[in-house]
């Protein structure tokens, strides 16, 4: 079999220490692995498969012999860094907002639009993690039904704010004084995530409409989205409100998220089956139910989805476009 050379960066964060522990757990191809991180991370070592490697400094030496670099540093970072990467022969997969609605690079959840990756730059952008989770099931409903309108409700747990999010969930339940976010988020739900913007809207819940359009390539579908972090470590939870374009029955729209690949249906009330964070810490697949026609949209239905944010939602579906990749390359 052949194997890879293999950059992150990013490599001590969150989400790169999970893109380590997902690498390991498909047993992907590596024949070489280069770990970068900040400055102040440089020289300190991680143990990967029974070996130590260090951190290695950004610089314009950096990407040398490298064939795929996995990125989650930030979007300043992958501003930077990832057309050097690229430059020198790299495909890069990056977790940040940086290049997500470049018209040259492309947006992919390898269940939805593997197809889209190899059609533009190598520069390949991961979403946003609660648009991954929310387009897996709306891909089932667009080819089976078509979409007409979509409305979202996110629930998402402080992991997506990386560390500091679940410190300040550690703070809280400790009775300290919050630091990160506006409100003590043990307490409240807060419906703030990213910055407000002019229209009312923040930029999370932006990035989820567009996002979901250029995924899908639903340009002109009308879409609005709620986001808001809860006091859940992990996973995030999506109510989504869809108007289809031609009728259904619930059993065929259960029957459209059974065959499509990364969704667990899991959608049995009288037994208290749907889906929750706690089913769905620590797994790839998107758990699917609480599905039902909604009462106040002709031809709409609702429904309620839960990924792993860390994972799903950034680090394994960044991993396996990579697997789809070196099908390719």
């Amino acid at each position: 079999m052949k194997k890879y050379n293999i950059a992150i960066v990013g490599a001590t964060g969150l989400v790169g220490r999970t893109f380590l522990k997902i690498l390991d757990e498909y047993q992907f191809p590596i024949n070489q692995l280069t770990l970068y991180a900040s400055p102040k991370s440089v020289g300190k070592k991680i143990l990967f498969q029974n070996q130590e490697y260090e951190i290695k400094a950004l610089d314009e030496n950096a990407f040398e012999n490298v064939d795929i670099a996995l990125f989650s540093a930030g979007a300043k970072v992958s501003k930077e860094f990832a057309p050097l990467a690229a430059e020198k022969g790299a495909y890069v997969i990056d977790n940040s907002s940086a290049w997500r609605m470049d018209e040259n690079c492309a947006l992919v959840v390898p269940e939805v639009n593997i197809e889209d990756a190899f059609t533009k730059s190598a520069i390949i952008a991961n979403p946003n993690c609660s648009t991954i989770q929310s387009v897996v099931p709306l891909k089932a409903l667009s080819d089976q039904f078509g979409i007409k309108k979509i409305v979202y409700t996110t629930y998402q747990a402080v992991s997506g704010s990386g560390k500091k999010g679940i410190d300040d969930l550690e703070r809280g339940l400790q009775h300290l004084k919050n630091e990160f976010y506006p409100y003590d988020i043990s307490q409240t739900c807060i419906p703030e995530i990213d910055e407000f913007l002019d229209n009312g809207y923040t930029k999370e819940e932006m990035k989820m409409i567009n996002e979901t359009k250029k995924i899908l390539h639903l340009d002109n579908v009308p879409i609005s989205a709620t986001c808001i972090r809860v006091p859940v470590k992990n996973c995030h939870g999506v109510v989504i409100a869809v108007e289809l374009a031609k009728q259904f029955t619930l059993d065929e729209v259960r029957d459209a998220f059974a065959k499509q690949k990364g969704i667990v249906l899991y959608d049995d009330v009288k037994k208290h089956i749907y889906p929750h964070s706690i089913v769905a810490n620590n797994q790839d697949q998107i758990f699917v139910g609480r599905i039902r026609e909604d009462l106040a949209n002709k031809n709409g239905i609702l429904l309620y989805c839960v990924a792993d944010n860390v994972r799903k939602g950034a680090a394994s579906n960044a991993i396996q476009i990579a697997m789809a990749l070196i099908e390719k390359i």
